[in-house]
């Protein structure tokens, strides 16, 4: 930054912003999952398995930061709903692992897909430039977070 900006009030904008968009786009979210029968964190635990394929009870738990006895509930739930299934690990059968279903996969791809659409209408007065800047400072200040 500048020599000449508050980088104090800059942080201070720059946390209520994105506070408040991530707010707005939870609620979207949310709104979203209202056309489907699963819950918030179901969606969150459907995205993580998308994202990032099979999964233990226990690495669920920790992606999601809840008990491991809550996720077994949540797993228990989308699986009576057929939107996962435990599978015995191949080589180790005393590992399970949650897999994604095809409808939960199709609910997770149908669900971003309107998330996206509402973001892109969201944006449709930015630039192409602006929207260049934007999304490589999202992306560097994701990767200096992660």
């Amino acid at each position: 930054m500048n020599q000449g900006i508050d980088k104090t009030q800059t942080v201070s904008d720059l946390e209520k912003a994105l506070r408040h968009i991530s707010g707005i786009i939870k609620q979207k979210g949310r709104e979203i999952l209202n056309d489907y029968h699963i819950t918030p964190p179901q969606f969150v635990a459907l995205q993580w398995l998308w994202e990032n394929g099979d999964l233990t009870i226990g690495e669920l738990s920790n992606k999601m930061f809840l008990a491991c006895s809550t996720t077994t509930d949540l797993v228990d739930r989308m699986e009576k709903n057929q939107l996962v299934i435990r599978v015995k690990d191949t080589h180790d059968r005393r590992i399970v692992r949650i897999h994604l279903l095809a409808e939960g996969e199709r609910i997770i791809e149908e669900v971003i897909q309107k998330r996206q659409n509402y973001l892109r209408d969201m944006l449709v007065n930015f630039e192409e430039e602006e929207l260049v800047t934007l999304e490589k400072s999202l992306i560097k200040l994701q990767q200096e977070m992660s």
